[in-house]
């Protein structure tokens, strides 16, 4: 059975900053384009960061600078560095995992998800 478990989140004023976990099990960790997407009341899921197989990476717009996604595959986890955080970063954040290259906004929203963790920014 996959699971995804992401912890981290917590409220943090603006400019501050979090580390988001994402720890698997029962996948193939190595073989999975990782992601990080988040949701707000009202909106669709978005893509924040995702990394690929090889370490590629690629970021939304809003977050290019301030964020940074890694992954440590003998831990089997994936990781979301969040730093000068802004009010509009407010959301949950969900871990994501799928086969195949680095996804776009666009992309239909696929694989296995994880429970999300709530990221408050207090201005």
């Amino acid at each position: 059975q996959v699971q995804l478990v992401e912890s981290g989140g917590d409220l943090v004023q603006a400019g501050g900053s979090l580390k988001l976990s994402c720890a698997t099990s029962g996948l193939i960790f190595s073989m999975n384009t990782m992601g990080w997407y988040r949701q707000t009341p009202g909106k669709q899921r978005e893509l924040v960061a995702s990394i690929s197989r090889s370490g590629s990476t690629m970021y939304a717009d809003s977050v290019k600078g301030r964020f940074t996604i890694s992954r440590d595959n003998a831990k089997e986890t994936v990781y979301l560095q969040m730093n000068s955080l802004k009010s509009e970063d407010t959301a949950v954040y969900y871990c994501n995992a799928r086969l195949g290259g680095l996804p776009t906004a666009t992309t239909t929203l696929s694989g296995d998800w994880g429970q999300g963790t709530r990221v408050t920014v207090s201005s």
